[in-house]
């Protein structure tokens, strides 16, 4: 990319664009160069932004919302090529996920624009009890006075859409940071509501350096809600200094595959479909990506072979190659730990079966069998495509105990054709979410999401509980004779 084709993007601060003289650099991690720059704002920034979001009070009608919602989703259909160009340069997907993900931020705003529409207040009559007066009692929910939003790199599109889209929906005021290693997309998607009629002060965006940032987007004194997707340890750094706020901490996951024992030949080559996809999809880089794969010892020598097969198969290389079905993780520092965990576990007496070589940030599907549950590349977070196999006892309620054998608790998926087994697993799994026969992190951009222990608070996202989160609900009561 030449020096005229590097993007050098602002801060959308009440309805400006702002540049900083000092710049923070956005790399392509598939050749480490120079694609854009933005803004190293500082807490000044922040301070302005929040102030601008709670001095704003927001008249937009349910239907004005719901409009302006659809209009954003039609919108980043229409640029879903450049959206996914830009995607692919900053985060270091294929072409091929980019794509998807377009495709899930536009549902999000779609579901937003529906629920908008909905006055979910409650009715309680008073005349119930021998205690009972002609009243009626009314709930409504209220917008806050500003809400912080902090992203991820992993999803630098659905995961800004999945805070604004709702806080619109609530006809809140936000103030959002994006990493400092994707933030163009963020940027890119203030725009496009911007030009769906969205008033600039209901979303900003700070770009920055977290040392100089980040405690702002934390302890400002107008932030009534902070919502945060990232890593455990500043989670729990946000939590200690959150104080009286409300915060949702959406955080790590180490999500299992359980491939059962009651499985037939062509049922394996179903899970190991799941598997494959499930640890490799966006470069593995989601918190609810396949971490690990637990597989029954009577059926593991059968799998086994399948799941090298799928892997084998994978295309990676250049993410803007449109073949291309696997792309670069975030940069070659964390593909190096990933890799290094993986000869850890070899050393422990796993065994790799698939490693065609790592060059820089381009990791390949990595195929490891027989890891050993305690090892790290299975009890961390190991977020790339690796394909850990762990082979585990026939007996479930050892499978469980493995399972949960990890600090985190946020997804899992569990192959088994036996009702009253899977009915086992939902219930003995201690995670948010517990899928039969599908990828742990399944879901509809609106259904509820969350994890516990170290994933998170058990405070759940998705458009429908993010709205009922990010209000405060009013009582109130009037005479009702009759």
């Amino acid at each position: 990319m030449s020096k005229d084709d590097i993007r050098r993007d602002g801060m959308r601060i009440g309805g400006e664009t702002v540049y900083t003289e000092a710049v923070v650099e956005v790399r392509y991690p598939y050749t480490d160069e120079v694609i854009g720059t933005v803004p190293a704002g500082t807490a000044d920034h922040a301070r302005r932004a929040f102030e601008i979001a709670a001095g704003y009070t927001p008249k937009l009608t349910r239907f004005d919302r719901s409009q302006i919602l659809q209009k954003a989703g039609a919108l980043i259909g229409e640029r879903r090529e450049d959206l996914a160009r830009w995607l692919v340069l900053e985060l270091g997907i294929c072409h091929q996920h980019a794509i998807y993900e377009t495709k899930r931020a536009q549902d999000v705003f779609q579901f937003a624009a529906a629920e908008a529409l909905k006055d979910d207040g409650e009715v309680f009559s008073c005349d119930l009890t021998h205690n009972g007066k002609a009243r009626k009692i009314f709930t409504k929910r209220e917008p806050v006075r500003a809400i912080s939003a902090i992203t991820p790199f992993n999803h630098p599109l659905n995961m800004v859409s999945h805070k604004i889209a709702p806080s619109i929906a609530t006809n809140n005021c936000m103030v959002c940071k994006p990493t400092e290693l994707t933030p163009l997309t963020a940027l890119a998607l203030a725009d496009i509501l911007y030009e769906a009629g969205l008033p600039p002060e209901m979303f900003q965006v700070v770009t920055g350096w977290p040392a100089d940032i980040g405690d702002e987007m934390i302890t400002n004194d107008n932030i009534d809600i902070i919502t945060f997707t990232g890593g455990v340890p500043v989670g729990k750094m946000i939590a200690s200094k959150a104080g009286y706020r409300r915060t949702a901490l959406e955080l790590g996951g180490n999500d299992p595959l359980i491939v059962c024992n009651d499985l037939s030949q062509a049922d394996l080559e179903k899970a190991a479909t799941i598997a494959v996809a499930g640890a490799t999809g966006n470069s593995g880089q989601r918190c609810t990506a396949i971490k690990r794969i637990l597989v029954q010892d009577s059926v593991a020598d059968a799998f086994v072979p399948l799941v090298l097969e799928q892997a084998k198969a994978i295309r990676f290389g250049d993410p803007q190659d449109p073949e291309t079905q696997l792309g670069c993780v975030i940069h070659a520092q964390a593909a190096e730990l990933f890799e290094a965990r993986v000869h850890d576990a070899e050393k422990a007496g796993a065994t790799i079966l698939y490693h065609p070589g790592r060059d820089g940030a381009l990791l390949p599907p990595i195929v490891v069998d027989r890891v050993p549950h305690e090892c790290d590349l299975v009890m961390e977070e190991t977020f790339g495509p690796i394909i850990p196999i762990v082979r585990v006892p026939d007996d479930d309620t050892e499978v469980m105990r493995i399972s949960n054998g990890t600090p985190f608790g946020l997804s899992s998926g569990v192959c088994t054709n036996d009702l009253n087994r899977a009915i086992a697993y939902i219930n003995g799994l201690n995670v948010g979410t517990c899928n039969i026969w599908e990828q742990p992190g399944y879901r509809i951009e609106m259904s509820p999401f969350g994890g516990i222990k170290d994933s998170g608070n058990g405070v759940k996202e998705g458009v429908i509980e993010a709205m009922k989160f990010f209000t405060n609900v009013k009582t109130y009561s009037l005479p009702w004779p009759g």
